[in-house]
């Protein structure tokens, strides 16, 4: 697929882009290159390949950086809710405001 500066004025004038013709030309030239890498990557044979669930998961000496998922902060509840106004079987309790 390319683009022609006709292409390029088009998507300006949808975008509300006002751009000069040295703009325009470094534009065409830009899009015309992301365009023909798409190409390149659609022309690889991927027949046969699993998709990743993520990108590091072929690589099996890599590992995500997650810590475990723990709780680390003991239940403090009721010395939380001792200043609140209202509080009813360890919920807050607030003023409707929609109604």
């Amino acid at each position: 697929m390319s683009l022609q500066l006709n292409d390029i004025s088009r998507i300006a004038n949808l975008a509300r882009l006002s751009l000069s013709p040295d703009q325009s030309e470094r534009m065409l030239t830009q899009l015309n290159g992301f365009f023909d890498i798409v190409e390149q990557m659609n022309a690889v044979d991927t027949t046969g390949v699993a998709p990743l669930a993520h990108p590091t998961a072929v690589i099996d000496h890599v590992a995500l950086r997650l810590r475990d998922d723990v709780a680390s902060e003991p239940n403090q509840r009721e010395a939380n809710q001792k200043s609140a106004p209202a509080v009813e079987r360890g919920l807050f309790l607030v003023p409707k405001v929609i109604e």
